[in-house]
């Protein structure tokens, strides 16, 4: 009987910690919600601390994240040239990207619900990379080649996949972004090693 009451607390626990703030209920449902929302900025210091911050798991079935990744995605359409966006872009610390499938027909848009690299190839690549928070701002970085990653859709349904290039690239850029680095930051840390310097960008064309 303890055992049960144990494991109904711990559910509860983990469980609400899913739930939105109201605060961040307000700021999803500002406006038109077939808006889309603004993007933050570092130059902006409140906005900044934001981007700085990790991220909570979102609950996939709750009609907020649907809302949410909404208008994630036309804060990213609205960029025209962004390949990926993640939530505190938005100024919502959630585990929600967005990223464009360039390993696909038609190059879709795909969003990814609390995304989590389960595995990252050993075998690095350099490739340019920006950052839609970060003005006039544009480096090379190492990436792993090839990641193994799980999220969940809308419907709350698990994925599991295998990907590479460019949009494992773009993956593992919007993932920083829910731990809160930046790639402002990340350049300074970054060591240069005698990698093969991969022009992923070609991808897009």
């Amino acid at each position: 009987m303890k055992k049960t009451s144990l494991l109904f607390v711990l559910f509860y626990i983990l469980s609400s910690g899913q739930k939105y703030t109201k605060a961040e209920i307000s700021l999803i449902n500002q406006g038109n919600i077939e808006t889309a929302l603004p993007i933050y900025q570092t130059v902006d210091s409140l906005q900044h601390k934001v981007l700085l911050d990790r991220s909570l798991d979102a609950d996939p079935k709750d009609k907020t994240t649907k809302i949410l990744v909404n208008r994630m995605k036309l804060a990213l359409l609205s960029t025209k040239s962004g390949v990926g966006i993640a939530g505190p872009q938005v100024g919502i610390n959630r585990n929600i990207i967005w990223v464009k499938r360039v390993d696909k027909v038609d190059k879709p848009l795909e969003y990814l619900i609390n995304p989590k690299i389960l595995w990252r190839s050993e075998i690095l690549n350099l490739g340019p990379e920006g950052d839609l928070s970060i003005a006039v701002f544009r480096d090379y970085f190492y990436r792993s080649q090839i990641i193994q990653i799980e999220y969940y859709d809308v419907e709350g349904k698990q994925h599991t996949e295998i990907v590479e290039g460019f949009t494992a690239v773009i993956m593992q850029h919007e993932i920083d972004h829910l731990s809160g680095i930046l790639i402002s930051d990340k350049i300074k840390k970054q060591k240069l090693k005698n990698f093969e310097k991969v022009e992923f960008y070609k991808e897009l064309q």
